[in-house]
Order: structure tokens, then sequence, then C-alpha cells
């Protein structure tokens, strides 16, 4: 494996776009050693939203359970705030919140390329849940949403920024959110002297 090969997906979320914050992220990835390959601007359908989050009920269960663990943490009664405490149906209500919130304004998607950049990007961007992301972090500095108040509102947590996890779910999101055409392979001035 060619590990300064490695290229991972980054969107931009519409409160990213809104605030801003599209210069400070890019600018937070380059100044990292990695690089932008190919970038762009857009308005996500509802379909294609759909299409980019996983639909097996283990992912949907996982995020369900996640939010049970909050309301849990806070003390507060799931089934009072959502009408059930069954980890499947609530993690179907998050899928749906994330779906609004991902075509509620424009994105910007970009390939970033470099030494581990799946494990390197998602290290940049910080905890998922931005009121438990580290200070230095793009959320831990941008956001502080938490999923606790994102589910009392019956929305999705407002984190400005979505990393691949994994090299296989890079891999997945890349074919999916870009052709071949539009990645720009080139060399960066301290590749030589930084590897």
């Amino acid at each position: 494996m060619e590990f300064k090969e490695e290229k991972t997906l980054v969107l931009i979320k519409p409160d990213g776009i809104k605030r801003g914050l599209i210069g400070e992220i890019i600018g937070r990835i380059e100044q990292r050693g990695l690089k932008v390959i190919a970038l762009k601007m857009f308005q996500a359908t509802a379909e294609q939203i759909d299409n980019h989050y996983p639909k097996n009920s283990e992912w949907i269960k996982r995020i369900g359970q996640k939010s049970l663990g909050n309301y849990e943490k806070y003390g507060i009664d799931p089934i009072k705030a959502l009408g059930t405490s069954d980890s499947e149906e609530i993690g179907k209500m998050v899928r749906l919140w994330l779906i609004d919130f991902m075509i509620s304004g424009p994105m910007v998607k970009m390939v970033v390329q470099g030494v581990h950049s799946v494990d390197m990007t998602r290290k940049l961007c910080g905890n998922t849940l931005p009121n438990l992301a580290e200070l230095g972090s793009i959320r831990g500095d941008y956001s502080v949403d938490s999923a606790a108040l994102a589910n009392s509102q019956k929305r999705a947590i407002h984190n400005i920024i979505h990393a691949s996890e994994t090299p296989e779910e890079a891999k997945h999101e890349l074919n999916y959110w870009f052709s071949s055409e539009e990645i720009h392979e080139y060399k960066r001035a301290e590749e030589d002297t930084m590897f």
C-alpha cells in the first residue's frame, strides 16, 4: 500500500458554508501536509444524501444507540422526547434529520490525499459530537452543538464537516461523489522534504 497516496472524502456541511469556514477548513487540511486534489461546491439532493449514508440495520442501530447514550447521560427520557426507546427507530429518525440537514444549503465536497489521509483528516475534524471535540480541532473550535440539544430539537447535529471514517468507506464515498476526471494528481513542493 502506498501510504502517501491514500485518499479520503471531506464534505463541508451547510453550517460550515453558512459560517464562512471553507477557507479555514481547506487551510487546516493543507497546513497538515495533506493536499486537496478535487474540490466543488454543490447542492445535494435528498436522494444523493439518502444513498450517501448507510441504510443497513447495524449502522442505523449504532446511530440510535449513540442517541440513547446521550439521553441517559443527560437524564432525558427517550420515550417522552421521541416516543420510543428502540435504538433502530431512533436511528431511523436521526438518519432522516441528517438528510434534511445535508440538503438545507450548499456544501463543498473535496478529495484529500496524503499520508494516512483518512486518520489525519478525522483527527483534524475532531469528535463528531462537537461538545466532546478537542480544542484545536475543526469541530472543537467552531461548533458547540451536542447530540442532546440536537435530538431535543429533532434535528441533526451541526458539526461543520464530514470525513470518511475508514479507508473502505473513503473508497465508496469517493466513487460515489467524484468521477475520475474530477480528481487531479499533483506533487506539492515540500513533498520531497516531508517524506
